[in-house]
């Protein structure tokens, strides 16, 4: 275990996320369920239906499914729109989870080809879709945009995106794991959001904090099709309550606190650009996430961080990233943790990052 680690875990306050991911997160959830309470058994049953029915009327959507993990949903929604178009062709970004975190999955199970829309620093654009040469029988959209920061384009560009695909029957897919977390920033609402799309994923463990497990959403005979090939993939365990009941009850408890974390990201990330040689992108956040970019190694900034970290008390991430040879990054979103620190003290942890930033870039300058 490296010393960043150590110093952050013994910290008396962490300001990411919604604390460890220990078995308590779960017996916490189940805790006040009867304890006679039937589970579902391979996707059927009142408990899971009824969770179904919830997913879908908050997703302004038909009908949805529970799948114990969104690479699986979302491999099968893109295998679904290829075959119903019968070209085996999806697009969405380069830096699509699809494209660098799965393995090949899309193309080696599904032997869908994939074409890679916009520069991998920004957002797909209204002009990058209307100049696909290739024809495709769907896109997928990511929002926000979790490699580069999270950032998101304008809500008037997907209003764009989706009346172009609607007219060139380009089915059009919303890579949702942080739905939730855009709701502030764009001002909408789930189901108007989930409007523009004809398939829609959402995650029950980012911002919401669940154990694990995803919801596909759109019309029911997409969704019907969806349950076929969930069982193709062995994603028809004989229960799942433990996941989705879970799910359930940390869905209800946050889906109301995302204004909250957004507001509170905002005033995170205006305090790391205030320190010298730190920046975030974006640089005002568009969700409860943003990436915090330093102009120094990821080792030197470790031993900056964990020397912090042992001073304040204060945790502000567990890692660091190289970039490059002279510059480093981590990702952070905000959940229940960040409004338990005391403001005197977090600030004093970033009048610290400033002076020790201040200090080595100073030293550099002379080298």
């Amino acid at each position: 275990m490296n010393e960043l680690l150590v110093a952050f875990k013994q910290t008396k306050y962490k300001v990411p996320g919604h604390g460890p991911r220990n078995l308590h997160v779960l017996k916490k959830a189940l805790m006040d369920l009867e304890d006679q309470m039937e589970s579902e058994m391979y996707g059927k049953g009142k408990i899971i239906v009824e969770f179904h029915e919830k997913m879908a009327n908050f997703l302004g959507k038909e009908a949805a499914v529970f799948f114990p993990s969104g690479t699986m949903a979302q491999q099968i929604a893109l295998r679904i729109w290829c075959d119903q178009k019968g070209i085996k062709r999806a697009a969405y970004h380069p830096l699509s989870h699809l494209e660098i975190h799965e393995e090949n999955g899309l193309k080696e199970l599904h032997q869908i080809e994939t074409v890679l829309l916009a520069d991998k620093n920004r957002v797909i654009e209204f002009e990058d879709v209307v100049g696909m040469e290739e024809e495709v029988a769907c896109l997928l959209l990511e929002l926000p945009q979790r490699e580069i920061g999270g950032q998101l384009p304008d809500y008037s560009t997907l209003e764009a995106i989706s009346a172009y695909c609607k007219e060139k029957g380009i089915k059009l897919h919303l890579d949702g794991a942080r739905l939730l977390e855009i709701l502030p920033y764009y001002e909408k609402t789930a189901s108007e959001v989930c409007s523009l799309f004809d398939s829609v994923y959402i995650s029950f463990y980012k911002g919401i904090g669940g154990i694990a497990g995803a919801i596909l959403a759109g019309d029911t005979s997409f969704i019907e099709e969806s349950k076929v090939w969930k069982r193709r993939h062995g994603g028809d365990l004989i229960s799942l309550y433990p996941y989705f009941l879970s799910a359930d009850y940390y869905f209800d408890k946050r889906v109301g606190k995302m204004e909250q974390y957004y507001a509170e990201a905002k005033e995170l990330a205006h305090f790391y650009n205030q320190c010298d040689g730190v920046s975030t992108i974006p640089q005002v956040p568009v969700s409860n996430m943003f990436h915090v970019h330093f102009d120094a190694p990821a080792k030197v900034m470790e031993i900056i961080l964990a020397d912090i970290y042992k001073e304040s008390g204060i945790g502000l991430s567990a890692y660091v990233r190289e970039v490059s040879k002279t510059a480093s990054y981590f990702e952070i979103g905000i959940g229940d943790l960040y409004a338990e620190v005391p403001d005197d003290e977090l600030i004093e942890a970033f009048k610290l990052l400033d002076k020790k930033m201040k200090s080595r870039n100073e030293l550099h300058k002379r080298d």
